[in-house]
């Protein structure tokens, strides 16, 4: 099992290419069922969930081709995907595939809107709560589908297709919001979607769903329309930048110290964090190549954060967050709404010499000026990226274990913080 090494204290300067987002691939890949024609995808990032789906998304009988690479084209630039669903073999996503990756469940929503059935294990995923699936199976029966839950199996069945209906989520749900735009999609009649989720990621798949010949308005709002159309065709798209990954490069600038230009970031989907870190101290300058984040001698402040649903400060920022407010003069407290159980990275970072204390959904962090390098272990995606931010800046080495869960949500990370000064390096095996 691989591991990173790094030995903290450099800062960081030069310039970080962003990849396509992870949380806009996913969904877009499983969109790609709802078409007998092919969907090509542009800035699609390297990574093992990527790849994980293109194996579950095989076992129902998708043929995926990557593109070759173009002239110019360098080792960051994203690949091309050519997906290909013109003939669904089996409806069933068996627990051994789904389990590695919950957003693979979404497959229940293009099979059954499609092919009127399907069989999808209830998933496993990441340990950071539970997140239910009540609200996704809610949604697909408000289009009229049966639903069975049976020995682990959701076994969802529309023998007469989808209809539109209305759909009222109790909380906001990426992926409910998700499931209900695709089996809307081939629905007859009109879907409303009621407090949908907001999320950038969103209206990326509503408009790639709007280029195969959907009829989504609203993408982005609380409230969406989806007019059913009866079949969709193949286009092509290209995913949006990934702002958790320009987010937490930008923390890792605040945390270290440097200059860094994040090429193709995107200002407007990442407002709430980059806030957040110019309270920090950080300088954040939005240019026509992307987001110039800078710190350079200043301090680091403390400042308290709340995460919340887009356009509020993603879950998926909090760990990266907690690393650098570990080097605050002064108190800062963060507390999480979305998920539970994401405090994971708080006992290994606490390693590291931070001072943390848990109550319910808060933590408190007190700012110490020295972070020590240690052992370390990845929980999940994004505790583990938080580790590689707090031993950037610690004395002496620091080896972070289990780093698989890196690779899942962040394309090369080691090289692009290299690129830029950083003394971190993969061991192998």
């Amino acid at each position: 099992m691989d591991r990173i090494r790094i030995t903290g204290g450099q800062r960081l300067k030069g310039a970080i290419p962003i990849s396509g987002a992870k949380n806009a691939t996913l969904p877009l890949m499983i969109a790609s069922m709802l078409t007998d024609e092919t969907l090509i995808l542009d800035n699609v990032p390297r990574l093992a969930d990527v790849g994980i789906l293109q194996r579950i998304l095989g076992n129902h009988g998708v043929d995926i081709m990557t593109g070759g690479k173009r002239p110019g084209e360098t080792q960051y630039d994203g690949q091309t995907l050519h997906i290909s669903a013109a003939n669904i073999i089996d409806t069933t996503a068996p627990y051994e595939l789904v389990s590695r990756m919950r957003a693979s469940f979404w497959v229940v929503a293009p099979l059954l809107a499609r092919m009127g059935e399907a069989k999808v294990s209830m998933p496993g995923g990441c340990a950071i709560g539970t997140r239910p699936l009540d609200l996704l199976i809610m949604a697909l029966e408000s289009l009229g589908a049966d639903i069975e839950v049976d020995r682990g199996y959701v076994i969802a069945r529309a023998k007469n297709g989808l209809r539109g209906g209305e759909i009222k989520f109790s909380k906001v749900t990426v992926g409910g919001t998700h499931t209900a735009l695709m089996a809307a999609s081939l629905a007859r009649g009109t879907t409303v979607i009621e407090n949908a989720a907001h999320e950038p990621e969103v209206k990326d798949v509503a408009d790639c769903l709007n280029q195969m010949g959907a009829k989504i308005s609203g993408a982005g709002t609380s409230r969406i329309v989806i007019e059913g159309v009866p079949r969709l065709s193949g286009a092509r798209h290209t995913v949006l930048p990934d702002r958790i990954e320009t987010g937490t490069f930008a923390i890792a600038v605040a945390m270290t110290g440097g200059d860094v230009m994040l090429e193709g970031g995107r200002p407007e989907l990442l407002a709430a964090p980059l806030d957040v870190l110019a309270k920090a101290g950080a300088e954040i300058s939005p240019t026509n190549a992307g987001i110039r984040v800078a710190r350079n001698g200043a301090g680091i402040v403390p400042v308290d954060v709340t995460t919340a649903p887009f356009p509020g400060f993603p879950t998926d920022l909090q760990a990266q967050f907690m690393a650098l407010m570990t080097r605050a003069k002064g108190t800062s407290r963060i507390t999480e709404t979305i998920f539970e159980n994401r405090f994971m990275h708080v006992q290994e970072l606490v390693r590291l010499g931070a001072r943390i204390h848990l109550n319910g959904e808060t933590a408190t962090v007190e700012g110490s000026s020295r972070l020590k390098g240690a052992p370390v272990m990845a929980t999940d995606l994004r505790a583990s990226v938080s580790l590689v931010i707090a031993a950037l800046a610690a004395e002496g080495e620091t080896m972070v274990n289990r780093v698989y869960h890196l690779d899942r949500g962040f394309e090369r990370l080691e090289d692009k913080l290299s690129a830029c000064g950083a003394q971190i390096t993969r061991i192998s095996g």
